[in-house]
Order: C-alpha cells, then structure tokens, then sequence
C-alpha cells in the first residue's frame, strides 16, 4: 500500500509542472449600487485575495461596473490586453452582456456567469446563483398567509434581468386564486432612490393599496419612505428581500410594516470565483 500511495504521489507530482504558466482570471461585477451588490463587492474582495495568496500561478483582474456599457468595455479590455484565461461574470444586465461574454467564450476562455444570467442559455461553462424562484415562491407564500382574505398589492421589479423574471413569475404563480390583485408592476431597480419614485407614482394612481412587494430591502426603504412621506395609512406591510441587516432587526423588533424578509447570500460570488480558480489549478 505505501508503494502504491508513493508511486501516486510520484505520478501526481509529474504532472503538474512546477512552475506553471500564470492563469489570469477577470471577475466583472456591477458596482456597489445597492446593499446587497455592496456585499457581492466585498465577498468578491475576499476571494481575490485570499485566492491569490494560495495561488501565485494565479493572477486576478477585477473591475466593476456602474453600468451594462461600462461593464461591456471592461470584460472587453481584459480580453484584449490581459487575455484572460477564464472570466466570472455578474451581468449589470442580461441582453446587453449576452453578446460580449458570448464572444469571451469564443476566445476559449472559460466562463462563469453568476446570479443574473443572460438572455441566451448555454454561454457559459459555469452558472452560480441562489435560488430565485423559491425568492419569488416564499414571498409570494408569506404574502397569501398574510392576506388570508386577499387584498390589493403592488410589485417593484428589480433590474431587467432572468432572475428578476423567475422570481416574479414565481411569485404570481404562489398568489395564484389567493383573491390577491396585482395593482401594478414596475422596475425599482433594486435601487431605493428609484423605488420611491416609483412607489409615488402607485399611490398617487391608486386609493387603496394593502400590502407591498418590494422584492428587495433597499427597494423596501424607498417604498417606506415614499409611504411616510405621502401619510398613507393604508398600506399594512412591505416584504423586501436581501437580508439587510437594518431590515431583519425590524423583523425582530416586530415593526408591523416589515414583518418579514427573504434572505439571498452575496457570498455566492466567492464560490463562483473560487470554483473557477480551482478549475485552473
């Protein structure tokens, strides 16, 4: 047995070479718009570096983009000047990047694409995400048992993307016959700036709206703040999602207008970039 264990050892140590090509790896993510894409940057941080640390074989690009033009010019110059070996994607937005890692994946680079996806299935090599329609399923669950009687409700939409559409039809399949009428949807954005823009705007063309599904905490807070500002009383609660940590301490506060949240780990973009360099190594 320790002959063979030894001559396994041998045949592994030969081959892998011991001074291996550098592999650069470039990780494209949206900037640190809202909480949660906040907590994708720094788990992405994290990665970088600590995978760096235990690989020097491995060099990482990391950039980050405010918006889908800015983010296609980014993975574009990693392919021109670092011809990157392999690239970790979370698009800003679907259609706009599909073509651009659609042509990173031509180059023979390996892709991983993470949580938003692209309009075209089957780019990629790797998909990493949570998982979006039990997102939609379990709000829309938690808003029927909330709303044994039914009500009128109102929808924020994230950012144009395939997980924001698994989430919302997800959602209208859980309220499905639950008496529950869907006043309005419309994009927020994940953006809480945009999201009391849009809240303003249900108010003002609807009376009576009973609940609120935000589908994300920092949409959650525009959609409270518009609530305050406008003095309406009729408004019994709001779900978000994310995890913040501002809006789980007033689910466990008992704070009757945030009495729940959906949790969705940023942490995802470690597992997918660490996934990747192993891949490599």
């Amino acid at each position: 047995m320790k002959h063979l264990i030894g001559g396994a050892a041998v045949a592994l140590a030969l081959a892998l070479p011991a001074h291996a090509d550098t592999k650069v790896v470039g990780v494209s993510i949206p900037a640190a718009t809202h909480g949660w894409a906040g907590g994708m940057n720094y788990f992405a941080q994290e990665a970088v570096k600590r995978l760096e640390a235990t690989y020097p074989e491995l060099d990482f690009v990391l950039a980050t983009a405010s918006d889908a033009a800015k983010q296609v010019s980014d993975i574009e110059d990693m392919v021109a000047t670092r011809h990157i070996d392999a690239l970790v994607v979370l698009p800003f937005e679907s259609e706009p990047l599909t073509g651009p890692v659609q042509n990173v994946a031509k180059s023979g680079a390996w892709v991983t694409v993470v949580d938003r996806g692209l309009s075209v299935p089957g780019i990629e090599n790797l998909y990493v995400a949570g998982d979006n329609p039990g997102f939609g399923r379990v709000s829309g669950e938690y808003m029927a048992e909330a709303m044994p009687k039914g009500g009128k409700i109102v929808i924020l939409r994230g950012i144009p993307t395939t997980i924001d559409n698994e989430r919302v039809e997800a959602f209208e399949k859980a309220i499905a016959g639950k008496n529950i009428e869907i006043l309005g949807k419309e994009h927020g954005n994940w953006n809480r700036d945009t999201a009391f823009t849009v809240m303003q705007d249900y108010l003002s063309k609807y009376p009576q709206i009973d609940a609120v599904w935000a589908a994300d905490d920092d949409m959650a807070v525009g959609v409270l703040a518009a609530i305050e500002a406008a003095g309406r009383k009729d408004v019994k609660f709001v779900l978000g999602g994310a995890g913040m940590k501002e809006m789980i301490k007033r689910v466990m506060d008992k704070d009757a207008m945030i009495p729940a949240d959906v949790t969705y780990p940023p942490s995802m973009i470690a597992t997918a970039i660490e996934v990747t360099a192993l891949g490599l190594v």
